[in-house]
């Protein structure tokens, strides 16, 4: 690696976002270097993104998929070690060598690497939810322990960061923000009648109006879940109570999201809808650079709409708003639940419709518990699972 370049570990390449943040380093090849990739299953992506940017380590979940990439590099020459398991995931991310790590992992699968890149004082570009979801408070410990550096990728949250005050510390109380205003598509059932959600398919839940993005996030755009999450990131990033983060349906995606301050001013941050902005922002930040997005017309845009969101429609936010108030493992149980939800409805074992009914079961039986290690997030995590996959089949009986 050549001297002066910032080095990446992109945990999670072969997703949406890894992708985009592969392109960012390729327009910049003097600024970045990649040290290491990691996918879950994807061997034949992840070879190909080996042979283009030459890590030092690639990365995969079970060790016969990392057998077999192993055999393609050593036959296309190139020197890349390949690793398997999630000790592995955790050493890449906290490797000495490493100045960025794009935790991109979906899931509850990022939560263990992002935490390794914390204790290691990383530059962490954070584009995984549930590490702050089911964690937060811990998570949050370790970056102020480690003196690590959090830069949000979510466009809603990178927003939000680039419209605080200089100096932003987090908490509100002082900084004479009053509100953050979290902006969402409202996916493709906006204006879907209430009574034909129960007919939605899991191509037509992936079918976003604005946004390429993986399947899981794409229902989860189309249920709302998404921008509930979002909502308890908000609370963990910047100290924003619950009461004080608001969000509000742009259909356009321009307005990627707002900062309401005490003297009346909102201050928000547009682009055109291409998460390779955020991305390029965190990685050069507080330098910007070329990321490689079509330029904002505002004239071809014409006109920005905005609208309350309808919690008879989208009960999934309702749902995170009531487990951040909860808190403890609320969040995680919340998570969990969803993530059990949206895998048997892309399986075809869950009406669309349910995915909320999954979700609130789960959190009525979970007993409340502190989230004061990773043991009882965990444990939640665990019974959470457990206990939507009997909701699961419950609702398919």
């Amino acid at each position: 690696m050549e001297q002066g370049k910032k080095l990446v570990t992109v945990l999670g390449a072969t997703g949406s976002i890894g992708v985009s943040t592969l392109d960012v380093v390729a327009r910049h090849p003097e600024r970045f270097g990649v040290f290491a990739l990691t996918a879950h299953r994807q061997v034949d992506k992840l070879l190909e993104q080996c042979l283009v940017h030459r890590p030092v380590y690639a990365v995969l979940d079970q060790a016969d998929d990392a057998g077999r990439l192993a055999g393609q590099l050593r036959e296309a020459g190139c020197a890349t070690e390949v690793l398997a398991g999630p000790d592995a995931l955790a050493r890449v991310a906290g490797a000495p060598e490493v100045d960025l790590v794009m935790a991109a992992i979906v899931g509850a699968a990022g939560l263990v690497p992002a935490l390794a890149a914390a204790r290691a004082g990383k530059r962490i570009l954070l584009a995984n939810k549930e590490a702050l979801v089911m964690s937060g408070a811990l998570f949050m410990q370790e970056v102020a322990a480690h003196g690590a550096t959090l830069l949000p990728i979510d466009s809603e949250h990178n927003a939000i960061f680039q419209a605080l005050p200089a100096g932003f510390e987090r908490g509100l109380q002082g900084s004479g923000v009053t509100r953050v205003l979290l902006t969402a598509s409202g996916g493709p059932f906006r204006r879907k009648p209430v009574e034909e959600l129960r007919d939605v398919t899991p191509e037509m839940a992936c079918a976003h109006p604005n946004w390429v993005m993986g399947r899981k996030i794409s229902v989860d755009s189309a249920t709302m879940m998404n921008k509930g999450l979002e909502v308890i990131e908000a609370y963990w990033l910047f100290g924003a109570e619950a009461e004080r983060i608001e969000v509000v349906i742009h259909p356009q995606s321009v307005i990627h999201s707002m900062v309401s301050y005490a003297d009346g001013s909102v201050i928000a941050q547009l682009g055109n809808p291409d998460m390779r902005t955020p991305i390029a922002h965190a990685m050069a930040y507080p330098d910007r650079v070329d990321a490689g997005v079509r330029p904002l017309d505002l004239f071809e845009i014409a006109r920005l709409d905005f609208e309350r969101p309808d919690f008879e429609r989208f009960p999934c936010l309702a749902h995170a708003y009531r487990a951040l108030r909860e808190g403890g493992v609320a969040p995680a149980v919340l998570n969990a639940s969803n993530e059990v939800a949206v895998a048997s409805f892309l399986d075809g074992r869950l009406r669309f419709d349910r995915i909320a009914g999954v979700i609130a079961r789960t959190l009525d039986a979970v007993p409340a518990a502190p989230a004061d290690s990773l043991e009882a997030v965990f444990e939640a995590d665990r019974q959470a699972r457990e206990l939507a996959e009997g909701f699961v089949s419950g609702f398919a009986s």
